[in-house]
């Protein structure tokens, strides 16, 4: 006789069938075996036979049970191969992980430098923006104009993205980044990583090379290495990505720059070398990927204008995102793609997720079309231009006299290094400082290879800003500072300022 506890309410036929299923596994009930009648085990449990007969066309369905006319039901024999979901199951070892070479790459992939799940209590973290500098008042009201319009249904959209953020843009872009485009060029797409990974799935193949900042920005590097394409890393320097190094290798299918604000250094692609770059993806035929990730952050002069717009060849693929002005949770970028691109790109992007949340879509349209969007970057630009001078001034007041600072005229984060502090000893300065509740970052994983035969760089840290009220800086720095001293008691602190 098969025992139950007696179950009663809303999921007692979802119990009698876990437990049936459940003493199907481990062989309570054998094949063969006749499975109690509903009446009676309705009667046992206290319960309609009703529920008890839903529990039971449930396992029949999915074959643990074999039922006919007139006939009890029976265990199904042979038995089906059973699952057990009535607890956890330990299934290591069962089964070798059996991945594509795709994935096999990535799960080889080491991601250092990554966030904390927790964040510090003062976080210096990159590509974070302050929650209260979000215009809610503005998008709620859009939103609930958009949320409200009639739609004669409700259905997917075109894998490019809504036509009218697309027009929005192609004026924006023209306006604020000398852009010039045709709408049917732009790619609405989940934030610039995305954009990242499309180009590199249908840029790269297994046995290509391609160009790369060194330092440069993590993510985008795991993106083309994960394609199996080799890197070939090009060093940045005061005004960005080295053009007399580029290689003569025509292996090369790729160049991902970030011309208008080097990630991490801070340089400035000038005239000069933006049109040597053009001119060698010219020569060997090869794609160049300009990552715009902030470039409306320029402090004390108006934004440079994106590479994209000089390009003659058709040799240019410009991403650009809402992450750093609006909020990286939103999760929406663009692509402005080389005409010959666009069927392509369209077609991925529609495979992948068909295409981006429609609502959000319109909400930014109407904010760039109504000027409010633009009003808003402006505040933006004021605000964290702000906190860049309070930033500044506490790291030359708190910090030790030698320490250096990077990539201060545009963005949001800048770049300290630390000429006492070894590249391989950051992990335990960044461990001291989360220890008194200051979280920041080390650079060294956003290097791709080592100086051999070379002196060996200093240690540093990236310091996002963006985030974070003055107060917030002022109090951060002061703490580091009290680290930095307290680990490192050799280091000279700055004279106080008056």
């Amino acid at each position: 006789m098969v025992q139950f506890a007696p179950h009663t309410g809303h999921g007692a036929g979802r119990r009698i069938y876990d437990l049936l299923r459940a003493q199907i596994a481990d062989g309570t009930l054998p094949a063969g075996a006749r499975a109690p009648s509903t009446r009676a085990l309705a009667a046992d449990l206290g319960v309609s036979r009703t529920t008890v007969t839903a529990a039971y066309e449930q396992l029949a369905a999915e074959g643990f049970l074999a039922t006919s006319l007139g006939r009890a039901a029976r265990v199904a024999s042979p038995p089906a191969t059973v699952v057990n979901h009535s607890g956890p199951s330990d299934r290591r070892g069962k089964a070798a992980l059996a991945l594509s070479a795709f994935g096999r790459r990535v799960a080889g992939m080491e991601m250092p430098g990554l966030p904390h799940a927790e964040p510090a209590r003062i976080d210096f973290l990159y590509g974070a923006v302050a929650s209260r500098d979000f215009p809610a008042l503005r998008w709620r009201r859009a939103y609930q104009a958009e949320l409200l319009r009639h739609q004669h249904s409700l259905y997917y959209v075109p894998p490019e993205g809504d036509a009218t953020l697309r027009r929005a843009l192609q004026g924006y872009l023209r306006r604020a980044r000398g852009l010039a485009c045709d709408a049917e060029q732009i790619l609405v797409v989940h934030g610039s990583q995305q954009g990242i990974d499309l180009c590199a799935r249908l840029l790269l193949d297994p046995g290509d090379a391609f160009v790369f900042e060194e330092p440069g920005y993590l993510m985008a590097r795991r993106c083309f290495e994960a394609t199996g394409a080799e890197l070939l890393a090009v060093p940045v320097d005061g005004q960005g990505l080295d053009t007399a190094c580029l290689p003569g290798d025509d292996r090369a299918r790729l160049a991902y720059v970030t011309p208008s604000h080097q990630f991490p250094l801070g340089g400035v692609l000038p005239i000069g070398r933006r049109l040597a770059l053009l001119q060698w993806a010219q020569r060997h035929r090869t794609w160049v990927v300009e990552d715009d990730y902030d470039g409306e952050f320029r402090y004390g002069q108006r934004p440079i204008d994106a590479l994209q717009s000089i390009d003659t060849d058709g040799r240019v693929i410009y991403i650009g995102t809402f992450s750093k002005a609006l909020s990286p949770q939103l999760r929406l970028g663009y692509l402005v793609l080389p005409t010959e691109l666009v069927a392509v790109f369209r077609q991925a992007k529609r495979m992948a997720d068909r295409h981006a949340p429609v609502l959000e879509q319109r909400v930014l349209a109407s904010l760039i079309d109504n000027g409010a969007y633009e009003r808003h970057v402006r505040r933006s630009r004021r605000e964290n231009e702000r906190r860049r001078a309070v930033l500044l001034d506490a790291i030359g007041r708190h910090l030790p006299a030698d320490a250096r600072v990077e990539g201060t005229a545009a963005g949001l984060h800048v770049v300290l290094w630390l000429p006492f502090l070894r590249s391989q000893d950051e992990p335990i300065l960044v461990a001291a400082a989360r220890a008194q509740g200051v979280g920041v970052y080390p650079v060294s994983p956003l290097f791709a290879k080592s100086r051999p035969g070379k002196i060996p760089r200093p240690g540093g840290l990236v310091l996002g800003y963006a985030s974070l009220t003055p107060e917030q800086i002022e109090q951060g720095l002061r703490i580091l500072g009290a680290v930095i001293a307290s680990w490192n008691p050799a280091a000279e602190r700055s004279p106080p300022q008056r």
